[in-house]
């Protein structure tokens, strides 16, 4: 355990304190909620390390009081369970004490694309755009769709949306990739079981300050709205298309038409346009680091997935996992459900995360 480090995050969280408490501090709210979710994210870390020093300091006591035979058998007592109290909270901080992804506690811009498998690939986009819409509302999160392109059957062949609320990112990261559905669809007359899959993209939200957007590189384009949003939103030319860069090699484009206002689609756009630049920079930062890093997106071939969603055997698996902890029940799952699975895949994270320190340590 890292006691120096402890003792600079005491110092740390009792500065947050003051700030926040500070009147001009309340009065900005972009500070005052970056202040207030480091104070969260400290908070657990301080409550154990006050029973850390109160244990250390209980332990003490009872070496002192060895020496005294009248009080011997208690000290020893007193001493066994404040060490052992030691060695858990011991664990527990080292665990906490890990490096965080400092864009855990962004939103995110959420895409699905159906990949390979036709309409029954957009059909399975539909399920997966409700079940992240059902974690969301029992999370306490808040799922907007910013644009949606409606296949014949009643699926999505694209969906744009943005998570907001408390850490999303933290929570879905591990939702990049390529999702693969095994079932009978719907318009199949012989009962075969088809393969189809949707990929997944899921990009934390930038920042202003961290990626600066030139807009005499973006184009934007008004149109009239067009799909599901409902009829108010058809009668005016409120949608918005955001082209970076039009023409060349790089260009991007990202459409917004939920919204009714026109400036909010806009804003909305932008917003998207800039993650995904500041995604796609850091991306390439990344490659330059490590060359072997592969692409969280593959092309949707159904031999790249990262979980399987078998209807027949009701049972989803999550690839990166290891032995039964890598299947869920899937009906639960697919109804939005799924805080057990983001668990594991947070828990596989943070083992991985102390393998590596281990062998840092260790060389």
């Amino acid at each position: 355990m890292l006691t120096e480090k402890l003792r600079e995050l005491e110092r740390e969280y009792r500065n947050v304190e003051r700030e926040l408490a500070d009147p001009e501090v309340f009065g900005n709210t972009q500070a005052y909620l970056k202040l207030n979710r480091r104070y969260a994210e400290l908070g657990p870390i301080m409550t154990l390390w006050q029973e850390y020093q109160a244990h250390s300091a209980a332990a003490q006591e009872a070496r002192e009081l060895l020496e005294d035979p009248e009080m011997r058998d208690l000290a020893v007592s007193d001493l066994e369970a404040s060490e052992e109290r030691l060695r858990a909270i011991e664990a527990e901080l080292d665990v906490l004490l890990l490096p965080s992804d400092p864009r855990d506690s962004r939103n995110v811009i959420l895409e699905l694309r159906a990949g390979a498998g036709g309409d029954e690939a957009a059909l399975f986009a539909a399920d997966l755009l409700r079940m992240y819409q059902r974690y969301a509302e029992t999370a306490g999160l808040r799922l907007e769709v910013l644009e949606a392109s409606e296949s014949d059957l009643g699926g999505f062949s694209k969906v744009v949306a943005e998570l907001s609320g408390d850490y999303v990112y933290r929570r879905f990261k591990f939702e990049g990739g390529v999702h693969r559905v095994q079932r009978v669809p719907a318009t199949e007359s012989q009962g075969r079981i088809h393969t189809s899959t949707v990929t997944v993209a899921v990009v934390p939200e930038a920042e202003e300050s961290e990626f600066e957007l030139d807009l005499s590189q973006v184009r934007i384009d008004v149109f009239r709205s067009q799909g599901a949003g409902g009829q108010g939103v058809n009668t005016t030319d409120s949608a918005v298309r955001a082209v970076y860069k039009p023409g060349t090699p790089e260009e991007l484009i990202v459409v917004c038409q939920d919204s009714r206002s026109q400036i909010k689609n806009r804003e909305k756009a932008l917003l998207v346009l800039r993650s995904r630049l500041a995604e796609q920079k850091q991306r390439e930062e990344e490659a330059e680091q490590r060359a072997s890093r592969q692409a969280m997106i593959g092309s949707g071939d159904r031999s790249e997935k990262i979980r399987t969603y078998n209807y027949p055997q009701n049972r989803v698996t999550d690839h990166r996992l290891t032995g039964e902890n890598k299947n869920f029940p899937l009906d639960t799952v697919i109804d939005g459900q799924m805080g057990p699975l983001l668990e594991a895949l947070q828990a596989m994270e943070r083992e991985q995360l102390l393998e590596a320190m281990a062998e840092q340590e260790g060389s």
